[in-house]
C-alpha cells in the first residue's frame, strides 16, 4: 500500500473558490479503482493550509491516477487559486493492519 500525507497551500481569500474545484478532485479520485482513501482538509489554526492525505493499493493504481484527465483539470487551476506550496511524501507502507 502506498501513502501519501503533506499539505498544499494557498491564500485563505481564496479558499471559498477553490473548494468546487477541490471537492471535484477528491471525488473523481475517490472513485478510482486503487484508491483507498484521498482526503484534503483545512488547517483550523492556519487558514488556507490544506491537509491532503491519500491511500493507493499499489504503484500501478497511483501511475493511473497520475494520467487522470481530473488530475490535469486540478493542476490547471493552482495558478487561479494560487496553490504554489506543496509538501507531499509517499510512503510504501504494509497493509495497514493495526498491530
Amino acid at each position: 500500500m502506498l501513502l501519501i500525507a503533506g499539505t498544499i497551500r494557498l491564500p485563505a481569500d481564496r479558499l471559498a473558490a477553490a473548494r468546487p474545484a477541490m471537492r471535484a478532485m477528491v471525488e473523481a479520485s475517490r472513485a478510482e479503482d486503487g484508491c483507498l482513501n484521498y482526503s484534503y482538509a483545512e488547517d483550523v489554526l492556519e487558514p488556507g493550509l490544506i491537509h491532503v492525505a491519500e491511500r493507493w493499493r499499489d504503484r500501478a493504481a497511483l501511475e493511473r491516477h497520475f494520467a487522470t484527465s481530473h488530475l490535469a483539470a486540478w493542476r490547471a487551476c493552482w495558478p487561479e487559486f494560487g496553490i504554489g506550496e506543496r509538501a507531499l511524501t509517499l510512503f510504501d507502507t504494509d497493509d495497514g493492519t493495526p498491530t
